[in-house]
């Protein structure tokens, strides 16, 4: 495999005007030390593992040295946040370093998140530290693992050098892997400054590297739009059937890829809460579990309105309009599966009315799904892992015997059905306890292991591994105090 001399880095988007970007350099950290890595993250651009260890890595994902034809830029956007518009932020601690194209011909951004200031750091300092940084690596890597799109983090390269939050922490950057780092808010910018050839330019570019099937259509920005909808709308049911919530799903925050982006305070849901809501700063719950997939809706309408000197109003919201009927069908499709159940007939009020009893019984969405696999549908089964989850036994009984006669109409074969069901139901997720114990291991005696087990854990979350079962259970009592918010 290559050698890190050996890569070579071009940067597209750095050939487009200065109009979308402002050119940057890496602030040095002293001392950088590699936390952890991703040997996966490291295949995506064929590089040798042993590479990661070597000085000269380190001081590069250290932002300390750049190699030949990295060309470090910070990306200009604007935003929707919480619903109300702010006219510029940016990459106010990242920088894009250029991009490799891997053997395969994928071609992978390579960014630096928390490599100091940058003209849109507003006032901040443009770090990251080592907390939140251990909670994007193993969040990438586990929804990567997972089957659900989603930018990679490379590695973690820490520092002694202090950084200032609530508390004194310690610096940290994660390399971020993508095909593209494009937002929704890098349209908005450009829309509200009326600037439309920008605007235009920017959607040549996307449409060209990442949609050039859709580049020679009659209506491009159309397709594009039509496209990105889509995919938003397949993300969106990922992370409902999954469980999980992203805790600030600002526009800037969307990926004109569909790919799960800028992971702060998120959330995977323990007790079944459709209100659940993983970020402490938000206190109206706009971004809530159940919010989810209109608030996407919302934001796809920020982006159709941003494209909209592109394309007639009429265009832009019919390349919108199926929005519903795509994620309902994808989520719908998603849980069927899940419940090891055919789409259709009696199935959503089946599975609606699961849901329903999870929420009144507070029972774990994670682990209920896994024991469902082993649901014995013969008549009269007690299914005793599976009911002891509820307080409420009368009701998830009743819940059962209509559950076991839709499987036996199904002819479903037991066996059969636990197989596929383990393959969409994790046993393993990335809990907010298992992040803490993690990080608490590393801030206060620089012990990564833990960082490196959870890595490899959640790399086959769908698996039993019986020597890691204590990591699927139940999180415990002080796991209800952990709070994060968008510091995290």
């Amino acid at each position: 495999m290559p050698k890190l001399e050996s890569l070579r880095f071009d940067n597209g988007f750095a050939r487009l005007p200065e109009t979308y970007y402002s050119r940057v350099c890496p602030t040095p950290v002293p001392d950088p030390y590699l936390v952890c890595h991703s040997p996966e993250a490291l295949r995506l651009l064929d590089l040798d593992e042993s590479e990661i260890s070597r000085r000269e890595m380190i001081e590069t994902l250290a932002g300390n040295r750049l190699l030949p034809g990295m060309d470090a830029i910070a990306a200009l956007y604007a935003g929707h946040q919480f619903g109300h518009y702010v006219p510029q932020l940016g990459d106010g601690r990242a920088m894009l370093l250029g991009e490799v194209k891997n053997a395969a011909g994928e071609g992978w951004e390579v960014q630096l998140k928390g490599a100091g200031r940058t003209p849109y750091s507003r006032g901040g300092d443009g770090r990251a530290v080592l907390r939140s940084s251990i909670r994007e690596f193993l969040c990438s890597e586990a929804m990567h693992a997972l089957g659900i799109p989603t930018t990679r983090a490379l590695c973690i390269v820490g520092s002694d050098r202090p950084v200032y939050r609530e508390d004194e922490e310690t610096a940290a950057l994660v390399t971020r892997l993508a095909p593209s780092f494009v937002r929704f808010g890098s349209f908005e910018v450009f829309y509200y400054r009326n600037q439309v050839e920008a605007l235009r330019q920017l959607a040549d570019y996307v449409l060209a590297r990442y949609y050039p099937e859709l580049a020679v259509r009659a209506e491009p920005y159309a397709e594009m739009l039509r496209e990105v909808t889509r995919r938003t709308a397949e993300l969106m049911a990922q992370w409902q059937a999954v469980g999980f919530s992203h805790g600030v799903m600002n526009t800037d925050n969307m990926s004109i890829l569909g790919l799960t982006l800028d992971y702060g305070p998120f959330g995977f849901l323990d007790a079944f809460d459709p209100g659940f809501i993983c970020n402490h700063s938000d206190s109206g719950g706009r971004y809530a579990f159940d919010q989810q997939p209109d608030v996407a809706a919302w934001n796809i309408t920020k982006l159709a309105q941003a494209l909209a000197p592109l394309l007639s109003v009429e265009t832009a919201s019919a390349a919108i309009s199926d929005y519903p009927q795509q994620f309902g069908q994808a989520y719908l499709g998603r849980m069927a599966a899940k419940f090891g159940l055919a789409p259709g007939g009696e199935t959503v009020p089946l599975m609606m009315d699961a849901l329903q009893l999870l929420a009144r019984n507070h029972v774990d969405y994670t682990i209920f799904f896994r024991r469902l696999c082993n649901f014995d549908c013969t008549a009269g089964a007690a299914n005793a892992p599976l009911r002891d989850l509820f307080l409420d036994r009368a009701a998830f009984d009743a819940w059962a015997v209509r559950y076991a006669a839709a499987l036996r109409g199904m002819n479903a074969v037991d066996a059969e059905r636990s197989t596929a069901m383990r393959a969409v139901n994790p046993k393993y997720i990335l809990r907010n306890h298992l992040a803490e114990v993690a990080i608490r291991r590393a801030a206060d005696h620089r012990d990564y292991s833990e960082i490196a087990r959870l890595h490899t854990l959640l790399a086959h979350p769908f698996d039993e591994q019986p020597e890691l079962e204590s990591y699927a259970a139940e999180p415990p009592d002080w796991a209800k105090k952990i709070e994060v918010s968008c510091s995290s």
